[in-house]
């Protein structure tokens, strides 16, 4: 992929974001593992007003060319993901509501439903508070992220990894929908939850889940 097609589907992401509802305003972030580093959204920019060549390339040690957009606040966390996850291609963090609903309460997607496995495990954890943009914000995501490719922010939002952009964009709408059928169970007593052994029934069919690659 070519920096311009990457600068592109970023861009077009972050206005799919915001048509599906998973994001609003100048929230949220998408970045894209690139050459020595990433391209990443830029700080403050709402959808309507995102051009391509506003993404910031940001290096693997942090520096930005000069005469760039300042990147996203939350470049740390991007950075320390792929630093820590070879299988993370791209990242996708949004304040969807319920999931944001649920990191606001400390709460955890529990495996009331066999989609949460979309997740990499059993539920969807909640990673520790700290201030937006904080290398302790990055340090902690990270951590919680670790064997997943999702994780709720606590009074944050919601983080998602995956190989390829369009699968991070899809990991957060599911867990999005997780998150609001948990919210709904509480209008009528609670989740009834999947028991330990069917989730790790579920997690290994997951791995034979969808298309394989053709062969080159």
């Amino acid at each position: 992929m070519t920096e311009d097609e990457a600068r592109k589907l970023l861009t077009d992401a972050m206005r799919t974001l915001d048509a599906r509802g998973l994001n609003r305003g100048t929230s949220g972030n998408i970045s894209m593992r690139f050459g020595s580093g990433m391209l990443v959204t830029p700080s403050g920019v709402t959808p309507d007003r995102l051009t391509p060549d506003l993404m910031v390339f940001v290096d693997r040690d942090g520096s930005v060319a000069e005469g760039a957009a300042r990147p996203s606040s939350e470049w740390r966390m991007h950075m320390g993901v792929y630093n820590r996850r070879a299988d993370a291609n791209a990242i996708v963090h949004c304040h969807a509501r319920y999931s944001t609903i649920l990191a606001c309460a400390h709460l955890e997607i529990p495996p009331l439903h066999y989609m949460v496995a979309v997740s990499g495990g059993a539920s969807v954890p909640v990673a520790p508070y700290a201030t937006f943009g904080s290398e302790e914000l990055a340090a902690g995501v990270v951590e919680t992220l670790e064997g997943r490719y999702a994780c709720l922010m606590a009074n944050h939002g919601l983080i998602t990894l995956a190989p390829a952009l369009p699968l991070a964009m899809a990991i957060a709408e599911e867990i999005e929908e997780q998150a609001a059928v948990y919210c709904g169970t509480f209008a009528v007593g609670g989740p009834k939850l999947l028991e330990e052994a069917e989730m790790e029934r579920i997690l290994g069919a997951f791995r034979q889940y969808g298309q394989k690659k053709a062969d080159s």
